[in-house]
């Protein structure tokens, strides 16, 4: 006759001793992780600016959604969780620059980008329109910066965009069309000053 384990089988399906439910939860989240962290790390980066930070920020991000998964799955009513791990690097992004802001750094305006080892002119012009942009977006109010980011450089839809943000639809459609023009007249401006 067979002993009884005092494990239920049900409960630990594959032999390694952790229940199914807390498996088939990491497996849901090693898949999210897997499918999100480009748009959490790009997000992180073009809030922050320098790639380490991002990468601490990213971090801190999945290591935060990991602790609230569950709950968020529960809730999401099966829409997408990504406007929602934005929603956390937005808070941990907001948290950075109020740290930083405590903290007295030195100025980094003068650093050049690393040389690319093809000079080729049309780099360089992507670089300096690159500069332009970056130098746009710094002047943007966060909200409208923060859509801008979230709509051309993760791709997000208005909707998801709206989610992150904790708005409306409409005024989200606001938000970026005004972001929009404002960087726009920016841009011109800076233009008109080089010339």
């Amino acid at each position: 006759m067979a002993e009884s384990s005092s494990t239920d089988p049900a409960a630990t399906a594959s032999g390694n001793g952790a229940p199914a439910g807390k498996r088939d939860l990491d497996r849901a989240f090693e898949a999210l992780y897997r499918e999100h962290l480009r748009d959490v790390y790009s997000y992180c980066y073009y809030r922050i600016g320098n790639h380490h930070d991002a990468e601490d920020v990213t971090e801190q991000t999945f290591l935060q959604a990991y602790r609230h998964f569950e709950r968020a799955q529960r809730e999401s009513d099966g829409r997408p969780l990504r406007p929602w791990l934005i929603r956390i690097a937005h808070n941990l992004a907001a948290n950075y620059h109020r740290d930083r802001s405590r903290r007295p750094t030195a100025a980094l305006d003068n650093v050049e980008p690393v040389e690319h080892p093809h000079g080729t002119e049309r780099i360089v012009e992507g670089r300096e329109r690159m500069r332009e942009v970056m130098s746009g977006l710094d002047r943007l109010s966060d909200d409208r910066r923060e859509a801008l980011i979230m709509r051309f450089s993760l791709g997000m839809s208005n909707r998801e965009i709206a989610r992150a943000l904790g708005r409306s639809d409409g005024a989200t459609k606001v938000l970026i069309h005004r972001a929009i023009k404002q960087l726009e007249e920016e841009l011109q401006a800076a233009g008109a000053s080089d010339e």
